[in-house]
């Protein structure tokens, strides 16, 4: 059984064609209903504003929860917060809470948005405004639910944001595996980074994951992954550079799914990037990949 945390209030019909896809998290969802998998929705609440300001500057909490966000933190964003934003930005870190709630039940579970790992602590950057990753981790280990967490994060787009947020909490481990020329320009330091060169493929891609994340899961030995699965290393990703193929993309989340489940670590993916002007191809690659880690893992039933 597939668990998916979902909440129509992330899909935000916004006017013109920019960017970024406001709209796929409803496509995700159209096709994985389509693709016959058994499969329970959860829906998530909004974070507790206090949850929110232990990580964020409480001034810019509530610069996003009021609309009153500076035209400037706006730009650096990418997009106007509105009401309907302001909302989804406050929904996503709940969902990615949720699921990772739900993975420690059940082996597995995805937030069917989230992902935002360039929020920093006073201001949104790169379609990102609150970081889901950042503020979950910090919950869990404030909750007691775990005591040590990776945060793999496999976007195109190093995870500066949540490196940032994290840095000095040797409870969270960071890895980065990302086009090195890619944004953002200015990189964080995450617990480790890998950068990778411009085109370079399945082969490639994979040797640097499987030469690292073994070492990281058995050395770390976290009680949790919490995994931002970006699509945008694929060859026809608007604003990615890492030339991956579809059987790459798949064979990258088999195999994450694996080195988790052969250790027992419960692992929950947030939907992280994915741009193109084929909508359905980008929402397809994203379905496919919630399905590849929900296959590969054994999810388990407490009922039982």
């Amino acid at each position: 059984m597939l668990h998916v945390v979902h909440h129509s209030g992330y899909v935000v019909e916004a006017e013109g064609t920019g960017t970024f896809p406001h709209d796929k998290y409803a496509l995700v969802m159209r096709i994985l209903h389509e693709s016959g998998v058994g499969m329970t929705v959860h829906t998530p609440e909004v974070m507790p504003r206090e949850w929110l300001e232990a990580v964020h500057d409480p001034a810019y909490v509530d610069e996003v929860i009021g609309c009153r966000v500076p035209a400037a933190k706006q730009r650096r964003i990418g997009f106007t917060i509105d009401e309907r934003i302001s909302r989804r930005s406050q929904l996503s870190p709940g969902g990615t809470w949720l699921a990772a709630k739900l993975a420690l039940q059940h082996g597995y579970a995805a937030n069917a948005a989230g992902g935002s790992h360039h929020a920093l602590a006073d201001t949104g950057a790169g379609y990102c405004v609150f970081n889901d990753l950042a503020l979950a981790a910090n919950r869990l280990i404030a909750e007691g639910d775990v005591s040590r967490i990776l945060i793999l994060d496999l976007d195109v787009h190093q995870g500066d944001g949540t490196a940032a947020l994290t840095a000095g909490r040797s409870y969270i481990f960071t890895l980065s595996i990302h086009a090195e020329k890619n944004f953002p320009t200015r990189k964080a330091r995450s617990s480790l980074d890998i950068g990778l060169p411009d085109a370079t493929g399945d082969t490639g891609y994979l040797e640097a994951l499987a030469g690292s994340l073994p070492t990281v899961l058995d050395d770390f030995a976290p009680d949790l992954v919490l995994l931002q699965a970006g699509v945008d290393v694929h060859a026809d990703d608007k604003l990615g550079r890492l030339s991956l193929t579809d059987d790459g993309l798949a064979n990258r989340d088999q195999f994450v799914a694996t080195q988790a489940n052969r250790r027992g670590i419960p692992l929950a993916s947030t939907l992280g990037g994915g741009y193109g002007a084929d909508r359905e191809a980008v929402a397809l690659r994203h379905a496919r990949t919630i399905l590849a880690l929900a296959a590969a893992i054994d999810v388990r039933d407490p009922g039982r």
